[in-house]
């Protein structure tokens, strides 16, 4: 027993070093700022400010652009992610059957994960330019030209965007979970004269429940950061429907209104730990009988 826990020890503190520099980079890249930006939100300015409790918190709720950019985050989110996870289910699901285009397909989700963002960002102006590919073809139909980025339909195009670039991850992950349920259930099922929406809805989806908690996990955490696609094809101030909140977040930061800044990043945070922690109880009260 005392050779055991000797052995023990010194593996704990093998894996201790190891993760110290990864631990260490998190404290002081995130951790650190995070907490900084906390404990600003509650003060009236960053240098000899005096504290000021949920002042900036109610100035934020008051204002009509942070509500903008919350309720268009909402709805993107609310719309892009589960759509995208439907396309990205029913695409492995093809993926992980002998049909003719396979390899095609395959060489087709993998692509958005290893093209460099800017690249993919010239290719969407390209398409929905005021003089771009698809405005050409609106022309050819004898269809009046559309300004697509400056219009309502600007959502649907980030929307468009962010699926095209999740969906091959999703995929992945999804091709794991399905390859992973025994095949025996599905010959089971089959003796018992079972047929294939049964089987889906009986076997596949119910094992996997745990790869569907994780992609929407990851779905929720990436529709947060379209930022980074929508400032390439927008710019500062993009259209008033897709207008997110780290749109807000970075003109407060250019504004230097550091109070709004981080008052608007611990809500983010918060909803985000209120999603993250209700799809943890949920998978675990639907995950426990596959134990």
């Amino acid at each position: 027993m005392a050779l055991y826990r000797k052995v023990m020890r010194r593996h704990s503190v093998v894996a201790i070093l190891f993760l110290a520099p990864s631990a260490l980079g998190f404290m002081v890249f995130y951790l650190i700022p995070f907490t900084m930006g906390l404990y600003y939100s509650y003060m009236d300015r960053t240098t000899g400010g005096s504290f000021v409790g949920l002042a900036n918190y109610k100035e934020l709720l008051a204002s009509d652009s942070f509500l903008k950019a919350a309720k268009n985050t909402f709805l993107f989110t609310s719309i892009s992610v589960p759509i995208t996870i439907a396309i990205s289910l029913l695409l492995a699901l093809l993926l992980n059957q002998s049909i003719y285009f396979r390899n095609w397909l395959r060489t087709a989700y993998v692509l958005p994960l290893v093209v460099p963002v800017a690249s993919v960002v010239l290719i969407w102006q390209v398409l929905f330019d005021w003089n771009g590919a698809v405005n050409s073809w609106l022309h050819e139909l004898s269809l009046s030209r559309m300004d697509w980025m400056k219009s309502e339909w600007a959502r649907g195009v980030i929307s468009v965007v962010y699926a095209w670039k999740n969906i091959g991850y999703n995929i992945i992950l999804f091709l794991a979970g399905l390859q992973s349920i025994p095949r025996d259930y599905y010959e089971t099922a089959e003796l018992e004269g079972a047929g294939a929406i049964h089987k889906f809805s009986r076997i596949t989806l119910i094992y996997l429940t745990p790869t569907m908690f994780f992609v929407i996990l990851m779905g929720l955490i990436s529709s947060f950061r379209i930022f980074r696609e929508t400032y390439l094809i927008a710019g500062d101030y993009p259209h008033d429907s897709i207008y997110m909140l780290q749109h807000y977040m970075n003109n407060m930061f250019l504004s230097l209104d550091i109070q709004k800044l981080t008052s608007a990043a611990a809500l983010m945070v918060i909803c985000l730990v209120a999603l993250v922690s209700g799809l943890f109880a949920l998978e675990r009260r639907f995950t426990h009988f596959l134990d």
